[in-house]
């Protein structure tokens, strides 16, 4: 069986949290898209992770790890992070698949000095070199892991690449210029570290198909932040819907039978763009210092995320696109100081109320339509239990269930591994 854990919202839903939890019970879990400009944050007996390059299934034993091929592989954070586990007692058993497009030194510059010229119309790029990667790899110029071995070719083809780069460096952003050597030699030693990972994955995954194996693929970002659904321009580069895992894994569409979509109690984002339920001052410090494991601050950057009440239009949205089976509602127990709580129920644009998610446009001059749910003021952290948890705080899920049109199969209430409640 396979199983797909995306999020409905704009990501930092705790997808990593319910990956490591579901993990318990899998064989192979695998990242199919995306890079290291997100990060999921994961608290176990091992410690508190911050995961951005690695499958979150890491710290389970028996369990193959995948880096799958539609991801976007920055080689030194892959090794760095498998050292920082390493050293915490973790051993995790990792593949790499051999069609996997690396980030190359290049791709994080021109990331930086792009944001840098748009300044104010900038995309609050993670800088992490991303949209450059992408761009290369679907203009045909980018360079698969395997690739690299083979050092003549790959040393012959970075000259060829730099050629145009070293254009743009020069006379549009004024920096130095590239040398494909230095560059190569910089590779040589994260490829050479890398090497014992790298293998035939869609083989692999042939085969545990054939075998009956639990397969889980784990997204990063969310719905919002997906290029042709989510909220464009201001989205990632890579697909972060459930239907990519297909192909950013390498597995047959119809082999996803599950997708559990992850869904935050309220709403955060990071980075510019239209966020209807969004709220600001103190209202959203506080939340901001309440929520999340440590507060709503991206896991990547450190930086202050946007934070809002939770948004019905843009989640019942988001867990349609990504045709979810089940939802994770997350972080409710962050809620538990409100006595009253707000919910987004519709946008009204142009004086006409909508419930139906419109595209980005027409999302700009949206104004939330709010409904106020009564709060439980309690902690509920420790329950284990549906229905142990407080009145109102049920009352509370099943409006969103009742919203969002989608089983909420479970809750978590805290960041650690066993902080979980099955429904």
């Amino acid at each position: 069986m396979v199983r797909a854990i995306v999020g409905a919202n704009w990501g930092d839903e705790g997808k990593g949290k319910i990956t490591d939890v579901l993990a318990e019970t899998a064989d192979v879990v695998i990242r199919f898209q995306g890079g290291s400009n997100a990060g999921h944050t994961i608290i176990n007996e091992y410690g508190r992770f911050a995961l951005h390059q690695l499958p979150s299934g890491v710290f389970h034993k028996n369990i193959t790890n995948i880096i799958g091929n539609g991801v976007a592989l920055d080689m030194a954070k892959f090794l760095s992070e498998v050292d920082s586990l390493k050293a915490s007692g973790v051993e995790p058993q990792l593949m790499v698949s051999d069609r996997t497009q690396v980030v190359m030194p290049y791709h994080v510059l021109f990331d930086a000095y792009e944001e840098e010229r748009l300044g104010g119309h900038s995309f609050g790029s993670t800088k992490s070199g991303i949209a450059p990667f992408y761009a290369d790899k679907f203009s045909k110029i980018g360079f698969q892991i395997q690739e690299l071995f083979d050092e003549s070719y790959a040393l012959d083809k970075l000259k060829r690449v730099l050629e145009v780069k070293n254009v743009t460096l020069k006379h549009l952003y004024h920096k130095p210029e590239l040398d494909a050597v230095q560059i190569f030699d910089e590779l040589r030693v994260l490829r050479d570290g890398i090497a014992p990972y790298v293998g035939d994955t869609f083989r692999f995954l042939r085969q545990a198909q054939a075998e009956g194996k639990h397969i889980l693929l784990e997204g990063q970002l969310g719905s919002m932040k997906d290029p042709d659904f989510g909220i464009y321009p201001m989205v990632t580069s890579s697909h972060t819907l459930a239907g990519y895992g297909a192909i950013g894994a390498g597995l047959a569409p119809y082999a996803i039978q599950n997708i559990v979509c992850v869904v935050k109690a309220y709403s955060s984002a990071v980075g510019a763009g239209a966020f209807v339920s969004e709220i600001f001052g103190d209202e959203a410090q506080e939340l901001r210092l309440r929520g999340g494991d440590k507060g709503e601050f991206g896991a990547t950057t450190g930086r202050p995320r946007r934070v809002g009440w939770f948004d019905c239009v843009a989640t019942r949205y988001g867990v349609q696109v990504q045709s979810a089976t089940e939802v994770a509602l997350t972080v409710v127990d962050a809620l538990g100081y409100l006595k009253e709580i707000p919910v987004c129920v519709g946008y009204e644009v142009d004086g006409e109320v909508v419930t139906d998610f419109p595209a980005s446009r027409v999302l700009e001059r949206c104004k939330p339509v709010w409904k106020v749910l009564p709060g439980w003021n309690c902690d509920i952290r420790g329950i284990t239990r549906y229905e142990d948890l407080p009145e109102a705080c049920r009352n509370y899920v099943e409006f969103i269930e009742a919203q969002i049109g989608v089983r909420i199969s479970m809750v978590s209430n805290g960041p650690g591994r066993q902080e979980i409640i099955h429904r």
